[in-house]
């Protein structure tokens, strides 16, 4: 059987520098942020320029073989590898174009960070932003793109004027809302499955300068996700987002996180509404940042993790999108016996509300709900206690399966069955 490596077109490749087929290479390219799946493409493509993917977009339909985009490789169940076909390394696709009153084009290799040092500095910011800087810009469009604004503001792939796209044919091709809006539609929170972002067109709102962040502490669930409701009606804070913070004697406690962005002042009404709230008074954590610092604010835990061996763990993750009407049985029953050791020294639990009518990609999946909550149960295990990573993964299964029967549906992909994991 002929190999990928006897095409000439492919050997010219990698004369040129751009395609790749050595062991380590094949290795960083089966592996993701999940840690737990592990499937290496027969090749790696480093693109210089869109041209590049198109090309080889050609080629692999041509020959009939899977093409996969990787940016930063931050998927958690395989979604950025390519069993017995290609990996598109985007990274390289970086660029970040002048910055105009209302957008800036970028490459989806740029990550969310190097955008903003280019925005900031003229006083606009993307509407929506990740908690995590240094993913992709490829990535979360071709995922959804969710954060703490988007209960104003949709997902990031709401946010999107244009995109140029390779499509799986290896046409290129510039879509918006009115041109090629089927191609618009699908690329969208398709997964690199109906065609590769290489340039994205984002939207860009006026950026304060200051952030001033405030955590609400809670030990009952009803009372917490009452109080989450309120907030995303009024409307009256920035950002929007929640965790469960675990105990070992079953005694959670519930934090609401909210943060108003300013120039000068707070705005009065966000202060007022805290007198509605019902959490326990004298408990609430108040910080007054910049408004990058808030942003990335994840970058001190980051160092944190990585020093500490945490970093690069395997990664159980399950997020889910719950209907509002089933979302406090859907958490109660999940965390009801969990304990900090069940997600381990790195995981989390986010539960925060928005509004699906901001939501405007169709691929991406949502309840048939007006208000929707984000549950994510991201777990960090030792990748070499494969034991203790099934138990998780298997934990997540039924979390999942309770969840989907009572009407939510998955973000970021289905969680890895426990069985995979040998």
């Amino acid at each position: 059987m002929r190999s990928v490596m006897d095409h000439e077109y492919c050997r010219q490749l990698k004369q040129d520098g751009v395609l790749f087929d050595d062991p380590r290479t094949l290795a960083w390219a089966g592996r993701d942020w999940g840690r737990l799946v592990h499937r290496a493409p027969l090749v790696v493509l480093r693109p210089r320029t869109s041209g590049d993917v198109a090309a080889f977009a050609r080629f692999a339909a041509e020959h009939s073989y899977p093409l996969t985009p990787r940016g930063q490789g931050h998927s958690s169940a395989g979604q950025a590898q390519a069993p017995g076909g290609f990996v598109v390394d985007m990274r390289a696709l970086d660029s970040v174009g002048e910055v105009g009153a209302d957008s800036v084009t970028v490459g989806a290799g740029a990550r969310w960070s190097q955008v903003l040092a280019e925005t900031l500095p003229r006083g606009l910011t993307p509407p929506v932003l990740t908690d995590y800087l240094e993913l992709s810009v490829g990535g979360t469009l071709s995922a959804g793109g969710i954060g703490g604004a988007t209960q104003h503001h949709g997902l990031q792939v709401d946010n999107v004027v244009s995109l140029e796209v390779v499509t799986p044919q290896g046409e290129v091709v510039t879509c918006s809302a009115e041109r090629n809006a089927d191609v618009f539609d699908d690329v969208r929170a398709g997964y690199g499955a109906y065609g590769i972002i290489v340039n994205a067109t984002i939207k860009l709102v006026p950026a304060h300068t200051r952030a001033r962040r405030l955590q609400l502490r809670y030990d009952d669930l009803s009372v917490f996700l009452a109080d989450q409701r309120r907030l995303l009606a009024e409307g009256c804070f920035d950002y929007l987002e929640g965790q469960v913070e675990l105990a070992d004697d079953g005694v959670n406690q519930y934090v609401i996180e909210v943060a108003s962005f300013y120039t000068d002042e707070p705005p009065p009404r966000a202060a007022a509404v805290l007198g509605e709230l019902a959490y326990h008074r004298g408990s609430e954590e108040i910080e007054e940042l910049t408004y990058f610092e808030f942003l990335n604010r994840l970058a001190d835990a980051e160092a944190m993790l990585r020093a500490a061996g945490l970093w690069d763990q395997c990664h159980p993750w399950l997020n889910l999108f719950l209907p509002g009407s089933a979302a406090e049985p859907i958490v109660a029953g999940a965390v009801k016996d969990l304990v900090p050791a069940d997600i381990g020294a790195a995981g989390f639990v986010l539960v925060y509300p928005f509004d699906t009518g901001k939501v405007t990609a169709p691929r991406l999946e949502l309840p048939d709900e007006p208000v929707a909550f984000l549950f994510a149960v991201d777990r960090g295990s030792a990748c070499a206690d494969r034991a203790a990573t099934r138990r998780m993964l298997a934990a997540n299964e039924l979390i999942h399966d309770h969840a989907k029967a009572a009407g939510s549906t998955t973000y970021l992909g289905a969680p890895v069955p426990a069985a995979q994991v040998t």
